[in-house]
């Protein structure tokens, strides 16, 4: 059986990998020039390591386990991750209970407040109540205006930029209940890690095993269209050439404008609005020493312009990165702000004042080079009432699937949730995809979900 798969993101490598070691014959289809999707990498001059910031947390079981799987488990590192907060001029550690009792911030009351907020985020069991509740009105009558205003807040910023208003709170019991599995109660902080050589050592294994599989990854190949053929299976068209398959999986975004819509291939229905998505606008900056001792630096200041700071090397050996230090200034914005339309010299003026502003004594000696980097889709917004704008994606021929993260309705976008979606796909649509050597007729597909 012949499987195309449109896409190259880890979804689409995870995804070719797995099929391929079941004796299908698989080809990836990517429009980039270099596989990995949001998660791929970056050559910053004297090392390389990934164009956006990734962390692994202790409790990602699926991904975990699946690293194991392909043979990188001796590759994992980790560390304490320390998180910290910048407001009026200053910055304060949060990493530890111990941490968030001295921050001055705070007083008693809003402290207590503090940790009332995290216990009932970790003992909510259905997300679905907390989907009609903005997320800044739930954290202001469980903490109080004076707790959120100092800590929530910035957290919100860094996470969703300006567009932190629109969403649930799903959104923060998402997070704080994914972050706080990770600690280690000895220590009381986030144990956090990453694979040696960055996310360019998982592609370079995927790859790797997809083509010792008799698998392809086509790069630079757009798709122009998908099609049924006459007979059965689809025909995939790049470039004026078209190709057969057996069956056909996409792995990208739809809207109800796509041409896969317009096509027939799939029937979309959701009550609510189109899915709309943030991007990142992210400067990242290679230094000859370290700027903070964080992983996560959140921002109380409008000044900035940046929703946060990722102290990469608070982290990552600097045998990694040259002996270099790495830290990344993601701004996250929605994917039609006329913001990505700057030209890099005015983002680059703007976040050298903005960086001067948290880093006073940085000098241009320190800096070893600056990398601009942007992505247009990064992740879902997740409004209010996001399960029902989620759209209802049903294919209408039994040989095309679709698998995508916009379905992703309770948890943040993250390569664990990416892993855990794709073993699903797999587990529920075994017997459409069987190898030349299976005896078993491929049962028809009614629908596809994630």
């Amino acid at each position: 059986m012949r499987v195309g798969i449109i896409g190259a993101g880890i979804m689409g490598l995870s995804l070719a990998q797995r099929l391929s070691a079941r004796g299908l014959r698989v080809t990836v289809f990517e429009r980039e020039s270099q596989a990995g999707g949001l998660a791929t990498y970056h050559d910053y001059g004297p090392f390389c390591w990934d164009r956006f910031y990734h962390v692994i947390l202790s409790s990602d079981t699926y991904l975990i386990e699946y690293l194991n799987e392909i043979g990188l488990g001796d590759r994992l590192r980790w560390n304490a991750g320390r998180s910290g907060l910048y407001a009026k001029g200053q910055f304060y550690s949060v990493t530890t209970t111990m941490d968030l009792l001295r921050l001055p911030l705070l007083g008693c009351m809003e402290k207590l407040r503090l940790a009332r907020a995290v216990l009932a985020c970790n003992r909510i069991r259905d997300w679905r109540e907390l989907e009609t509740v903005p997320v800044d009105e739930w954290l202001i009558r469980m903490c109080g205006r004076a707790t959120y205003e100092a800590f929530w807040k910035p957290l919100l910023l860094a996470k969703l930029g300006a567009q932190y208003k629109r969403v649930s709170a799903v959104f923060i019991w998402s997070y704080i209940t994914r972050l706080f599995s990770t600690r280690d109660s000895s220590t009381q902080r986030n144990q956090l890690g990453y694979v040696a050589g960055g996310y360019r050592t998982v592609i370079d294994r995927l790859e790797s095993l997809l083509q010792a599989a008799g698998g392809t990854i086509r790069l630079n190949t757009p798709v122009q269209a998908i099609e049924p053929a006459s007979h059965a299976g689809m025909l995939i068209k790049t470039d004026g050439m078209q190709e057969h398959f057996d069956k056909v999986i996409w792995t990208g975004p739809i809207d109800a404008g796509s041409p896969l819509a317009k096509q027939g291939l799939v029937s979309i229905a959701a009550s609510g609005g189109p899915i709309e998505y943030l991007g990142v606008i992210c400067p990242v900056l290679v230094t000859r020493r370290a700027l903070l001792p964080y992983y996560t630096l959140n921002l109380a200041d409008a000044e900035v312009p940046f929703t946060g700071v990722i102290g990469m090397s608070s982290l990552v050996s600097t045998e990694e990165t040259a002996g270099y230090y790495l830290t990344y200034f993601p701004k996250y914005v929605p994917s039609d702000d006329p913001e990505f339309q700057l030209a890099d010299e005015t983002i680059t003026q703007r976040f050298f004042l903005g960086a001067r502003r948290l880093f006073p004594d940085l000098q241009t000696s320190d800096v070893v080079g600056l990398h601009l980097n942007r992505a247009l889709k990064v992740q879902a917004l997740q409004v209010l009432n996001y399960s029902t704008r989620v759209p209802q994606v049903t294919t209408r021929h039994q040989d095309f699937f679709v698998l995508n993260t916009s379905q992703f309705v309770n948890s943040t976008l993250n390569n664990n949730a990416v892993i855990r979606a794709v073993n699903e796909f797999v587990r529920e649509h075994h017997g459409s995809f069987t190898s030349d050597t299976d005896h078993a007729a491929p049962a028809l597909l009614t629908g596809s979900r994630t």
